[in-house]
């Protein structure tokens, strides 16, 4: 039968760029491949031993699900997807007419001819879009409090606003309040940095960005000259290099037939430009590798006619089946196409590389930093060429961050089903901290704006005995606070002791870290050695004999820092500064990331603020030193509040003016109350 047939339809391997970057434009191929992500990331581990999310219902927010697949049969308490709700058309019958959300559901879930992650787990279908595309913050707020009503364990969000949405963030931390794990998409604008909006914002979501996947084509490219790194994108259909080009780099103009004459490219690298000079004139990228490599060129680079890099795509309708690339093709941004261009006048030798590397976080993913108190994305899974079921019973191959989260979202099912009293933060700690650290093309690890902790291990994830919480640390020091302890609370699984052995590894040795274990709390303090104001990152790992655990660790040190005195709820601030500082802007925030409220303070005054709940707090000062802003953060533990007492300070009005009204209004209403007795 036809819809037992696989078809497979692969997007270009940026495929989420084409919605979501101006800057890199991707040209479409197709391709045969077979699954692979489920493998790589170790699920067939616990499914070989019988957990695969029995008994776990995994709500799926997104264009409804197609229950109707044969890896994703029926609908109600005896199929696959066992209930739902349609809020497009507001019914009860949450049909997929687009394929995003049955691809979702069918990497958490599918258990036919494609397993997910979690095959035996039961999905909850809620339909909040019918594009994909433009979904409504109202509508995922009511699916996300639908979801708790139905009972979900799990929420997959891989749809967003790509801004900030308050609202949708206060239902997700409702969400995490009944006991639900949400895993969300961080987005697919990459690369730029600051592009993860909500919900993937929120503090308690597990946030996954995208990498690459274990297929041949997840390739990259690397070109080194003079010890200076220009970046470089491999072109969809060219082969890996046996070992690095190290050659001449020459200029080729267009890379046409006739441009190449009375060039000598033999034995040498290739730079062309992307395009032709002649009015609709078509130079396809094949014709200029065909071109180059009949010159004797070992490999080209082709660098854009416009601002920013491209993705480029060697095989098209017109090269026929016959056509196969011999060189290396890559592409290159103009800017660095220019820069190149200008400095091969003299003659330059670049060393031009080409390998597999499946751990390579896409450039569509979208990237952090979201807030200065906590690390976002989480972690990162494959989301790129992956196998999913679709629409009309057929299944297909796609790319997105949207197809990285319910990998995780699957994985939450494994371990919800082994341990059931999990709660969603130490499931978050317990997928982030196994996560295994990556790196880029160099060799170098990525920054945790970029790839969080990790790419996603289902295998360490579901052996792990150790529970760390907080997932990351994050210290503020500077030359008026030169040391500082961090708390990690420690849990065992198994209920026994932790033993551990731990290990720092900082980007640059400006601070060292000491630690000591008492009981279940390990204490982390470090101290300033070099006093260079700037942002360090790093990685702590733990080791508890049996699994490597990896925290991952932001060191920021600036010019001047903020201190906080907590007495009975009544926070009273302190700034640390050059002796030039006049005023500085003081922000309170819970662990939701809420703002709780603002205080003023000079030199001579201050303002303090009531903290009506205990718990753990985050400061940012806005100090004005000058002509500059410095901004400086800390936290705070607070232990005793101001229950019951009034925040004056939250409302924007000093204290004393306060009073005086009060006082004012007090003496108006006895004058009244004495003039209605006469």
């Amino acid at each position: 039968m036809k819809h037992q047939k696989i078809i497979f339809f692969a997007f270009v391997i940026l495929f989420g760029v084409i919605l979501s970057s101006q800057k890199i434009q991707p040209d479409i191929t197709f391709e045969v491949l077979l699954d692979k992500s489920g493998k790589y990331v170790g699920a067939d581990y616990p499914h070989d031993l019988g957990f695969n999310g029995n008994g776990i219902k995994v709500a799926v927010i997104d264009t409804g699900v197609d229950y109707s697949h044969p890896d994703l049969f029926g609908f109600g308490p005896s199929g696959k997807v066992t209930g739902g709700y349609d809020f497009i058309e507001n019914d009860d019958s949450p049909i997929d007419t687009n394929g995003h959300g049955t691809e979702v559901a069918g990497i958490i879930a599918a258990n036919g001819s494609l397993k997910g992650i979690a095959p035996s787990a039961k999905i909850l279908a809620y339909r909040v879009s019918d594009t994909g595309e433009g979904v409504a913050s109202d509508l995922i707020i009511k699916a996300i409090r639908r979801a708790v009503d139905d009972g979900a364990n799990v929420i997959n969000i891989s749809l967003g606003v790509n801004r900030t949405n308050e609202r949708i963030d206060e239902a997700i931390n409702y969400a995490v309040k009944k006991g639900i794990i949400v895993v969300t998409a961080a987005g697919n604008s990459g690369p730029d940095l600051k592009t993860i909006g909500s919900p993937g914002k929120d503090p308690n979501t597990i946030t996954v960005g995208a990498t690459y996947n274990n297929i041949t084509s997840s390739l990259v490219a690397t070109l080194q000259i003079d010890g200076k790194r220009l970046q470089v994108l491999p072109m969809a259909g060219i082969k890996p290099t046996n070992e690095p080009i190290i050659d001449e780099i020459v200029f080729g103009k267009y890379g046409r037939a006739e441009d190449l004459v009375g060039i000598d490219a033999m034995d040498k690298i290739l730079l062309v430009e992307r395009g032709s000079d002649k009015k609709n004139e078509l130079v396809y990228f094949s014709d200029k590798e065909k071109n180059a490599a009949s010159a004797g060129a070992r490999a080209i680079i082709v660098y854009n006619n416009e601002p920013g890099i491209f993705l480029g795509e060697l095989n098209h309708k017109l090269t026929g089946p016959d056509y196969e690339s011999t060189i290396p093709t890559v592409s290159m941004s103009r800017e660095d196409g220019l820069f190149l261009k200008n400095m091969i006048q003299n003659r330059t030798v670049g060393t031009l590389n080409t390998f597999y590397h499946p751990d390579f976080v896409s450039f569509f993913s979208s990237r952090g930093p979201v807030s200065p108190f906590y690390i976002k994305p989480n972690l990162v899974a494959p989301g790129v060429f992956v196998n999913a079921t679709s629409i009309n019973g057929n299944y297909n191959l796609t790319s997105g961050t949207s197809f990285a989260a319910p990998h995780v979202s699957g994985t939450a099912a494994i371990l919800l089903q082994k341990n059931p009293k999990l709660t969603p933060h130490e499931i978050n700690s317990i997928i982030s901290t196994t996560a295994d650290p990556i790196s880029d093309t160099y060799g170098t690890p990525f920054p945790l704006e970029i790839s969080g902790v990790g790419r996603l291990n289902v295998t360490k994830a579901f052996n792990a005995n150790l529970i760390i919480m907080p997932y990351y640390v994050i210290f503020d020091l500077s030359p008026h606070v030169k040391t500082q302890t961090a708390i990690l609370q420690l849990k065992t699984i198994n209920q026994e002791s932790p033993k551990i052995k731990v290990d720092f590894k900082l980007s640059e040795d400006a601070v060292n870290f000491d630690y000591f274990l008492d009981s279940n709390r390990l204490y982390i303090t470090s101290n300033l050695v070099k006093e260079i104001p700037r942002e360090y990152q790093g990685m702590i790992t733990v080791d508890d004999g049996m699994t490597k655990y990896h925290v991952p660790m932001l060191v920021r040190v600036p010019t001047s820092s903020v201190d906080a005195i907590n007495y009975n709820g009544k926070l009273n601030f302190r700034v640390y500064s050059n002796d030039t500082w006049s005023y500085a802007k003081i922000s309170v925030y819970n662990e939701d990331s809420d703002l709780i409220s603002t205080a003023s303070i000079t030199p001579t005054k201050s303002d303090p603020v009531l903290i009506h709940e205990i718990g753990q707090y985050w400061i940012e000062a806005n100090i004005k030193d000058g002509n500059n802003t410095i901004n400086v953060y800390n936290t705070i533990f607070v232990e005793s509040s101001a229950k019951g007492q009034i925040d004056f300070s939250a409302v924007g009005i000093p204290q004393r003016q306060i009073l005086i009204i009060a006082g004012i209004t007090a003496i108006i209403a006895a004058v009244g109350i004495i003039i209605k007795k006469k």
